[in-house]
């Protein structure tokens, strides 16, 4: 993910402030030079760079700082604040017509994923009510048009094309082809160059003058780090984008680009890629991604994604299940389908607070373990799935053959699934109950609540 390393380089100054039960003005002088120097390692612009210290700096010597209880939190507060700050500050929303449809731009350099984005924001508002169409502008790259086609089915949603025409002329056909088929939204996939040049500016200020979009996205690639906010500056200056989209954020970025760009340009990032499948996008939130980079989790993002991800109806009834000890291996393989759905384990729990995604690394959080755990499922019968018990040698040999992995693996499976059905039952033992109320577990010691024990 964007930003492990400057996520480390701060918790390092951080730490150094942590030691010192009061703070004086070199601490914070020389807590400033190790944020300048993560910041710009992370390839924010100088001047952002220099402008973000300076506001930094003039706040945490301040006497509420110096003469504070807990001056390194008051200090990580402030960076908090600023960071959400040179990020926008809040959310900013897609321009939407009062009178639809809503025609939005899609433009950006070649490579930077345009076309991909284009259904994955489609597809995004298609969850949301909306009634999106797909319009294929770029009559240049090979198979652009195909491309779009394919991704527009693979999520159900129409694409409007008329083949090697004049890109004006297919923009307002798509806006008029929306209006007539009750599309409340347009997105117009344009063509992109490998650089900025004369003839691509001039055919992209001709859709606009013709269709007048209410919103023009320009799409940037998080990987070409400074290059990206020079390229948001040109484009931005030519025709006057509304917002960011801002892809690959997942990738091995430095993450200069998601600080940079709305301080350079003045133009918010409103949408993230967070990855390669086609529901991988999400609102960008200058808050939530502070206190990733701080370190500080997101957990109101991984509520989202659970929310999205899981089915309510299937969780009440996993519920009334697990109170009647009748959990099988059938409901399992359906749990680990939802978490799969909800991205890798690596962000996920680097959503959380206090997870050092780097250290993460070096732990047994194995994504193949889980396609394993289904491929030995899925190869057990029905009846197998609902009592394992009957799982004798040549059953488990069938099994092991069928999922491809060995007999030990199956019954490691086995063991596991046995262990987490004893534990339900002692949880619904009421003697169990009542001690869990008072946060006292037999052979789980005294937790003393949440805070103790468990992490949650």
């Amino acid at each position: 993910m964007a930003f492990e390393g400057l996520t480390e380089k701060l918790s390092n100054a951080f730490k150094k402030l942590r030691g010192k039960g009061r703070l004086t003005e070199s601490d914070v002088k020389d807590a400033m030079r190790e944020i300048r120097m993560a910041l710009l390692e992370a390839d924010v612009s100088y001047k952002v760079v220099k402008d973000f210290v300076a506001k930094v700096s003039a706040r945490a010597v301040g006497t509420d700082v110096l003469e504070s209880l807990t001056p390194a939190q008051m200090i990580v507060k402030i960076v908090n604040e600023e960071l959400t700050a040179l990020m926008g500050g809040e959310d900013a929303k897609l321009n939407l017509s009062p009178k639809p449809p809503t025609v939005v731009m899609m433009v950006g350099l070649q490579g930077a994923g345009k076309t991909t984005n284009a259904a994955k924001l489609a597809g995004f508002l298609k969850k949301q009510g909306k009634r999106p169409l797909l319009a294929a502008c770029d009559i240049y790259r090979p198979a652009a048009i195909e491309q779009l086609e394919v991704v527009g089915g693979q999520l159900d949603i129409p694409v409007f094309q008329m083949g090697q025409t004049d890109p004006v002329d297919i923009a307002k056909a798509a806006v008029e082809h929306a209006e007539k088929h009750g599309n409340d939204i347009v997105f117009l996939d344009t063509a992109g160059r490998l650089h900025i040049d004369e003839t691509l500016m001039m055919e992209l200020q001709n859709i606009k003058a013709a269709v007048e979009p209410d919103e023009i996205l320009l799409v940037v690639d998080a990987m070409i780090g400074q290059d990206a906010v020079n390229a948001a500056k040109a484009f931005d200056d030519a025709l006057g984008v509304t917002g960011v989209m801002l892809t690959k954020l997942d990738g091995d970025a430095r993450g200069g680009a998601a600080l940079s760009i709305k301080a350079v340009t003045g133009k918010p990032i409103k949408f993230v890629g967070t990855g390669e499948k086609l529901d991988q996008v999400d609102v960008f939130h200058p808050d939530r991604m502070a206190s990733r980079i701080l370190g500080m989790g997101d957990v109101l993002s991984l509520i989202e994604k659970a929310q999205q991800n899981v089915d309510l109806k299937k969780a009440q009834e996993l519920e009334q299940k697990l109170r009647k000890n009748k959990f099988t291996l059938a409901d399992f393989y359906d749990q680990l389908s939802q978490l799969k759905n909800m991205g890798s384990l690596t962000d996920l729990a680097g959503m959380l607070p206090g997870v050092d995604t780097k250290a993460l690394e070096g732990a047994n959080l194995d994504e193949s373990a889980l396609g394993r755990t289904e491929a030995i499922i899925l190869s057990m019968t029905p009846a197998e799935r609902e009592d394992p018990s009957i799982l004798n040698n040549s059953r488990k040999k069938r099994i092991a053959a069928g999922a491809g992995v060995g007999v030990v693996d199956v019954n490691r499976l086995l063991k596991q699934f046995d262990a987490m059905l004893q534990l339900t039952r002692q949880m619904n033992n009421p003697r169990m109950k009542k001690l869990a109320k008072k946060g006292r577990m037999p052979g789980l010691g005294n937790m003393g609540g949440p805070r103790r024990g468990f992490p949650f």
